[in-house]
């Protein structure tokens, strides 16, 4: 989302409320380069082209990461800004700022000057104060940071914008008359606790956070990357469980979410909190399987199943197909990310796991051809059975067996039957083969933060 000057100053208290913090060790030059960025999108005519010229004689590429931000709030300056930006890196993007951003992400060697920390907080805080929670200055030196801040991009919303639900309101299978059978869901069993979460819902809210059979959980949903991650939250030495929102912050088109106790900024794609008190704590989110499915087929498999009523305590159209319904159907990105397309295009969905050691992508398209796919991940073994126009993927351990499916379940090279749950593969003597949690993405999330990590499933 870019603004125009007239949108950036009605969504502004006063300019006056977060002064630029200078302190007393600041040098006379970072003072005025401070100044000259605070003057791209807060000075006159006067003063962001005498800035501009600061910035330009200088010749130093570490003012570009304060000029692509100010390329996005200034709309009647954005050829002057993009002309400096194009002398002082010598690259040539034009004056858009998604392509500048996508030249920032490819050239992490160009280390910021300092004073884009306060010019960031003031630009971002002029959208909401709230913003302050997690941007305090303390936390956003380079050395204090798993995320670069000059990639750290506004969402378009304010903190909590996207509520989360919070225990929400749940009926029964039968009393979910608003739901038509094609309907995606999020689909979660936890200690015979079944519920059903429809993304025709979640995709306003984006987060739950629940108790589901006696664990606390978060579903982190990121429609921007196509990945509804469940994450169990009570972590070990904490008296209660942490509690998710979304700040309205984006790395790499993936949202950035936050716990309400410490306001930390979380990935929520890795789990991992990156900006803010918790990012030397070692946490890392313990992951919960979790599938998509139509609504006909989970209310089949578990009648007894529990789902999100459409009082939410908020009012949005829950409508079938009407949250995102452009983003969906397009095959672009809205917010800027690096992704390699040699292979797949950057909208094709995948199913990933991180576990055991490493990670892994199945495209979801090798499912159209097979719907049990035998395969491993390190040194374990394991069965995938998927079906690709619902999304619908579930991973298990299968020890030393190759599965086939077979009219009751799966069959065994051995010829014994088992029958799939969504805890385990259960055999004829007990013998159970627990569930791996994974989750499906769009691939341009996998590859921009795991493709050096991860393996990807050839067929």
């Amino acid at each position: 989302m870019t603004l125009s000057r007239r949108q950036f100053s009605a969504l502004a208290l006063s300019s006056a409320f977060v002064p630029g913090s200078v302190s007393a060790q600041q040098s006379s030059e970072d003072k005025a380069l401070q100044d000259a960025l605070d003057a791209q999108v807060f000075g006159t005519t006067s003063e962001y082209k005498a800035a501009l010229q600061l910035i330009e004689n200088r010749g130093n590429p570490d003012m570009a990461a304060g000029l692509i931000r100010a390329l996005r709030f200034t709309e009647g300056r954005r050829r002057e800004v993009a002309e400096v930006l194009q002398n002082i890196t010598g690259q040539s993007h034009g004056t858009r700022w998604f392509d500048w951003m996508l030249w920032q992400e490819r050239n992490p060697q160009i280390v910021p000057h300092p004073a884009q920390i306060a010019f960031t907080r003031r630009v971002l805080l002029q959208i909401d104060p709230n913003f302050s929670d997690f941007l305090k200055t303390e936390y956003l030196a380079r050395d204090k940071m798993r995320i670069r801040l000059e990639e750290i991009a506004w969402g378009g919303v304010r903190k909590d914008g996207i509520p989360s639900l919070d225990n929400p309101q749940l009926i029964s299978a039968s009393e979910a008359s608003y739901l038509r059978g094609s309907d995606l869901v999020f689909g979660v069993s936890i200690n015979g606790d079944v519920r059903a979460y429809p993304l025709r819902i979640m995709g306003w809210h984006e987060m739950f956070n629940e108790v589901i059979g006696g664990v606390p959980v978060a579903l982190a949903y990121c429609t921007l990357c196509g990945s509804g991650i469940l994450f169990e939250t009570q972590l070990a030495g904490r008296s209660k469980p942490l509690v998710f929102g979304s700040s309205g912050f984006l790395y790499r088109s993936n949202k950035l979410m936050f716990d309400r106790q410490s306001h930390s900024l979380w990935n929520q794609f890795t789990g991992k909190p990156v900006v803010g008190p918790l990012v030397n704590s070692g946490i890392e989110l313990k992951q919960r399987p979790v599938v998509i499915t139509t609504w006909d087929r989970w209310k089949t498999s578990h009648p007894g199943s529990k789902v999100l009523s459409l009082d939410t305590g908020h009012r949005r159209n829950y409508g079938s197909g009407v949250v995102y319904a452009n983003y969906f159907g397009s095959p672009d990105l809205m917010f800027p990310a690096v992704v390699d397309q040699s292979e797949h295009r950057q909208k094709d969905y995948v199913f990933t796991i991180r576990q055991f050691g490493a990670a892994r992508a199945w495209p979801l398209d090798a499912f159209a051809k097979e719907r049990l796919i035998n395969d491993g991940i390190n040194s374990t073994n394991l069965v995938l059975i998927g079906t690709a126009e619902s999304r619908s993927v579930r991973a298990y351990e299968r020890g030393n067996h190759t599965f086939e499916l077979s009219s009751g379940g799966l069959k065994a090279a051995d010829g014994s039957e088992w029958i799939i749950t969504e805890d385990a593969l259960v055999g004829p003597d007990g013998t159970r083969l627990p569930r791996v949690a994974g989750h499906i993405a769009y691939w341009f999330a996998w590859d921009n933060y795991l493709s050096d990590a991860a393996t990807v499933y050839k067929g």
